[in-house]
């Protein structure tokens, strides 16, 4: 399965309503006392997907809302998309605290790091997504009253194309080091797609630059008409309060490489940290175990990868 190339989404439509549903989950999380995202609920408003609404509001509830018996659904998903939020924070810190001084969000959806974050003097913050989720995300925060604590420069692009050349016209150095974060992205790249990615990554990268990205298991081996179906098994109550993901155009076949390998022969030097790792080690609760964890949040892989001279 791969994506048309010609097809375009904003928050509400497409791939990107999955940028609004992880943003949700951070308000849940929010609200929760997990992480802090004083933004993510009100952006989700302003998309107005009255499903990811009412539930980031806290008007609906997952113990409602997941198919029982179900490996996957939303009652996982604040924990582990807070989880995940602190670890690329976290990187933000280490980066900046290494004398980094520009950064790249590959895909960047309804991420508020530019607001939310401190950031030292000096810094640059580069955001690459669709036109259309670029205009919302910057129109509903200036609406908002937030003003960015970096030196913010959108750039809207698509990531199957030549973002390379747009990143750099927008002002990208490739002679210094760049903090990269690609953070809920693979999933919706094809595999050759998330390869192409990493090459140019690497290609715009000079020593000592780091990666964070979030990996997703490979999948080959399974059926993925089986799979979709239960994804769509696990979501079903969601279609009865008229919301519906397009599975079709989001989950991909073919052998995915696994990225810290392909990283490695590419000169960087990888940490990896799963996912049950990541929640214990913030003292979070575990995700349930599944008789196979490619079907759940726990078959994520986190890495931060750090480049090395070049020959």
């Amino acid at each position: 399965m791969t994506q048309p190339n010609d097809d375009v989404w904003s928050p509400a439509t497409g791939v990107g309503t999955t940028a609004t549903l992880a943003a949700a989950a951070r308000a849940v999380a929010t609200r929760d006392g997990i992480i802090n995202d004083e933004f993510a609920e009100p952006l989700v408003r302003a998309v107005g997907v009255t499903f990811l609404t009412r539930w980031a509001s806290g008007e609906l509830v997952a113990s409602d809302l997941d198919t029982e018996g179900s490996p996957w659904g939303l009652a996982q998903m604040p924990t582990s998309i807070a989880a995940r939020t602190r670890y690329f924070d976290e990187f933000c810190a280490d980066a900046t605290a290494a004398g980094i001084r520009q950064a790249v969000i590959l895909a960047s959806g309804l991420d508020t790091r530019a607001y939310r974050l401190h950031w030292p003097k000096g810094t640059t913050v580069f955001e690459l997504d669709q036109p259309a989720v670029i205009e919302f995300k910057s129109a509903t925060l200036a609406a908002l009253g937030a003003e960015p604590k970096v030196d913010v420069r959108a750039v809207a692009t698509d990531l199957r194309e030549d973002w390379s050349t747009a990143v750099a016209k927008a002002g990208l150095d490739t002679t210094k080091a760049t903090a990269w974060i690609a953070e809920g992205l693979f999933g919706y790249l094809a595999p050759e797609a998330q390869d192409r990615l990493l090459d140019a990554v690497t290609a715009l990268s000079a020593p000592g630059s780091r990666l964070a990205s979030e990996a997703v298991p490979n999948t080959a081996d399974m059926d993925p008409g089986a799979a979709r179906d239960r994804m769509r098994e696990a979501t079903a109550k969601w279609r009865e309060y008229g919301f519906e993901l397009d599975f079709d155009v989001i989950a991909f076949e073919g052998e995915r490489h696994d990225v810290g390998s392909y990283l490695e022969a590419c000169g960087w030097t990888s940490v990896a940290t799963p996912m049950a790792e990541l929640l214990a080690g913030h003292g979070l609760e575990a995700i349930a175990r599944a008789d196979d964890d490619r079907r759940t949040m726990n078959g994520v892989t986190y890495y931060t990868s750090t480049l090395g001279n070049r020959l």
